[in-house]
């Protein structure tokens, strides 16, 4: 897989915040929607905090919302707040020959990361949204009679 499972949870809690349409929401009802234990998903989204893509709210009607418009925050964004990609700079062997000239194979790999850094640079949280498909981001056709409902929390709409 290219990004981490810690960045897949990150990418699913960002896109539940942006589907439900702006109030907050409660880590406990993110980690349901999303199917991301709890405590794990308190830690991603304390991550999230620090860079600016989520902000806690205290109290009973807290809870977690996005900082920006969802047509403003990238795949990259949300990926690189809690798991950067990892991009080759040096031979990985630390062959003093290489140094910063990479190998055929480690620039090709090095290549890869930079073609998938530029897919998640070029794709926002509201593209996925918005992107027609037979299968809607965090449904589950079963649970909402043929995938019109989200899991436990959200609010997709066509």
């Amino acid at each position: 897989m290219v990004i981490s499972q810690t960045a897949e949870y990150a990418l699913r809690a960002v896109v539940s915040l942006a589907a439900q349409g702006g109030g907050p929401l409660k880590t406990h009802d993110l980690a349901v929607g999303t199917k991301v234990p709890a405590g794990y998903l308190g830690k991603v989204l304390q991550s999230l905090a620090r860079a600016d893509v989520v902000k806690s709210h205290r109290g009973v009607k807290g809870g977690f919302t996005l900082v920006k418009a969802p047509e403003q925050i990238t795949v990259l964004e949300v990926v690189n707040a809690v798991d950067p990609l990892r991009r080759i700079e040096r031979c990985p062997l630390d062959f003093e020959t290489h140094g910063s000239v990479l190998c055929p194979l480690h620039r090709r790999l090095d290549d890869a990361m930079a073609q998938v850094e530029a897919a998640f640079a070029s794709c926002t949280i509201s593209e996925i949204l918005r992107t027609p498909s037979m299968s809607r981001p965090l449904c589950d056709a079963s649970t909402a009679g043929g995938g019109a409902g989200p899991l436990a929390i959200g609010r997709l709409e066509p």
